[in-house]
């Protein structure tokens, strides 16, 4: 693991404020990429509508571009354009792994072998940051970072 601070700013004396990165081999960094096609394969041809076509595949600039344009494009036509923005960069550090598995089934259709496979990816991991002898608690939720 490599403790990275979660975003510039914060005390980085503070070992509270570091997300530990997944030092991940070759082979697991091809199974995760492997894995992530797949999984977009399968939502993008399902009936979830989840990732809409501006969305999936591009760069957060190019989505970036895209809103501005939509606003401006109702600007000209005079209409109300509102723009709501979320800050996301610690969404991840605040994932439950058993409602995550759950919604994996219960709404994706995502069960068997391959929600085994996702409950043992995510099950029985222990992480921490270390900096020298300051260490963190334990991290009981949260998805693996520094991967796909």
């Amino acid at each position: 693991m490599t403790p990275i601070v979660k975003r510039p700013g914060l005390d980085d004396t503070d070992v509270s404020f570091y997300r530990p990165i997944s030092n991940l081999t070759v082979l697991s960094k091809l199974l995760e990429r492997f894995v992530v096609r797949q999984l977009m394969t399968y939502l993008s041809l399902s009936s979830f509508d989840l990732l809409p076509s501006s969305q999936s595949g591009h760069s957060t600039q190019t989505a970036v571009l895209r809103v501005l344009s939509d606003i401006l494009l109702a600007a000209d036509r005079g209409d109300v354009s509102a723009l709501v923005i979320l800050e996301m960069t610690a969404a991840f550090d605040i994932v439950s792994h058993s409602i995550l598995l759950q919604r994996l089934e219960s709404t994706f259709g995502i069960c068997d072998t391959v929600h085994r496979w996702f409950q043992s990816y995510m099950s029985g991991r222990k992480q921490h940051v270390r900096r020298g002898s300051a260490r963190s608690y334990y991290l009981v939720c949260g998805v693996p970072q520094g991967s796909v």
